[in-house]
Parts: C-alpha cells; structure tokens; sequence
C-alpha cells in the first residue's frame, strides 16, 4: 500500500487563479504595455533596473484591480512600488491607470507572490509590504489557505529592512483577529497600534468605493501595522 504523500502546509496556494473576462481596454493594456510595466519571474530581479532608480521599495500582494496601488504610487513618487497579482484582467486594469495617469514608478509581477518573494526579493530590502482585503478564506476547513500564517511571518522578518513595516487590512473580523494573533505570536515585529491590536487607516490607504459602501452600510474594516524592530 503506498503511503499517502504529505502536504507542505507552507506551500499550499492561497489564491485561486481566476482569470475572468478583460475588458477591451485591458486587453489593450496588456498588448501594448506589457514589457513597459510587467516584469519576468523568470529573470533576476534588481530593483535599480526594473525603475530605472534606486528608492525605498514597497511591495503589494494581491492588488486587485489596481485602483489603490495607483493612487498610491501617484501620491508619493520618490517611491517604488511592485505589485504582485494572479487576475490578469486586474493586471491590465492597472496599466491602464498608470498609462492614464503618467504613473512611471510602478511594475508588475503576474505571478504568485510568496514565489515571487522568496525566490527574487533579497532579504532586508524592502520599506513595507501591503496586503490589503486578501482573500478570507472563511470555511475553516480552508484557513490553511490563508496567506498570513507562522510561516509569512518569518518571510517578512526576512524581507523587510529594518524598520520597514508590514500593513494589512481586512473587511472580515475573524480574519483580522486570525492576523493579529499570528504576527503577535511571531518574533521580530512589533505592532504600532497603541492598544496593541488594530491602527485607524493611515491616510496613504486610498478608501475604496467597495470598502466606502461597506462602510456606508455599518461593515468594519480593521487596519494591522507592524513595524521591523
């Protein structure tokens, strides 16, 4: 009888990958500005290269559409910003606000991010890494999905430079409890919240139309922040 082969609970995907249906200007985005903004995961990364400068770099996993990330990225450009996404109509959605926009300080990763991370990020090289409203995986019996987990925390302890900051945020309670818990737990971070568990939304987080109808109909959001010591 064969033994049933073990799964590495550290590699289990937390993302389905979901392409959906690009619009006709995403798809255009894609074609025409693939190589400007998208970068290869099978190439080395150097951050100097990839945005023609060296500055403080911010990572952002799962950007959705992009809305955020944009906004971000124009409001503070002596700033690097590298997006990590699956959706690629997503992907395409951004490039077109960065063509929009004149954006010049943003690239793309169309891969899976804890990859991306581990095999082409170096170690203390990063300012801050965001992920925001990830999916929550709220059966428990998929928690093991989740991407916040022991094993991300020693990813960031390992990434992030020192004093360089990890924030995330989430529409899901649970989730956020789940969160705190695990980067409280793990060594290394120190959460900047004054009451010790969650931070009032710092003004560089865009409030997004889904996250204000939420809000509009008495949903709560609950913002983490923990910082490199």
């Amino acid at each position: 009888m064969t033994t049933p082969k073990k799964i590495d609970p550290t590699r289990i995907k937390s993302f389905i990958r979901r392409q959906g249906h690009a619009t006709a200007g995403q798809k255009q985005a894609l074609e025409s500005h693939w190589d400007k903004y998208c970068l290869s995961p099978q190439a080395n990364f150097d951050s100097e290269r990839a945005f023609g400068r060296l500055a403080p770099l911010i990572v952002e996993i799962g950007f959705g559409n992009g809305d955020s990330l944009a906004a971000m990225a124009e409001a503070n450009p002596d700033l690097n910003y590298l997006g990590i996404e699956v959706h690629r109509p997503g992907v395409g959605h951004l490039m077109m606000l960065l063509e929009q926009r004149g954006i010049n300080n943003v690239r793309i990763y169309h891969y899976d991010a804890i990859e991306i991370l581990e095999q082409k990020i170096a170690d203390h090289s990063l300012a801050g890494m965001h992920l925001f409203f990830p999916d929550p995986w709220q059966k428990r019996r998929h928690h093991k999905r989740r991407i916040v987990r022991p094993s991300f925390v020693e990813l960031l302890n390992k990434k992030l430079l020192t004093g360089g900051y990890f924030h995330a945020a989430t529409d899901w309670e649970h989730y956020a409890h789940d969160m705190l818990g695990i980067l409280s737990a793990g060594t290394g971070l120190h959460n900047t919240s004054a009451s010790n568990d969650f931070c009032e939304r710092p003004s560089y987080r865009p409030l997004t139309k889904f996250e204000n109808r939420g809000l509009g109909l008495g949903h709560g959001v609950w913002d983490l922040i923990f910082r490199k010591v």
